[in-house]
């Protein structure tokens, strides 16, 4: 009797060991699929991050030279302005000199006349 109730425990432990090596495999193996997904997740998570800082970068770069660029058109309309500002200025300060000095020669004319 006892023989057999041994012979019977045994196998009853036999099949519960493999059954919980099973198990813990499985759940080894659910724990390392959880853990890879996650790792997964953080690695396009840090892909999309560095492609987003870059992108940034790059516009960042862009606008700096948009700017650059509309500060040099800028620059360069107000020298032409002022170039012709300078230009109108200086042929109008002649017009002046050339009226004084009409007016000049004009008197010392008149005043011949009148002698």
């Amino acid at each position: 009797m006892c023989y057999i109730q041994n012979k019977n425990k045994n196998k009853k432990n036999k099949k519960n060991k493999k059954k919980n090596k099973k198990n813990n495999k499985n759940k080894k193996n659910k724990n390392k699929n959880k853990k890879n997904k996650k790792n997964k997740k953080n690695k396009n998570k840090n892909k999309n991050k560095n492609k987003n800082k870059k992108k940034n970068k790059k516009n960042k770069n862009k606008n700096k030279n948009k700017n650059k660029n509309k500060n040099k058109n800028k620059n360069k309309n107000k020298n032409k302005k002022n170039k012709k500002n300078k230009n109108k200025n200086k042929k109008n300060k002649e017009k002046k000199m050339n009226k004084k000095k009409n007016k000049k020669k004009n008197k010392k004319k008149n005043r011949k006349k009148k002698k």
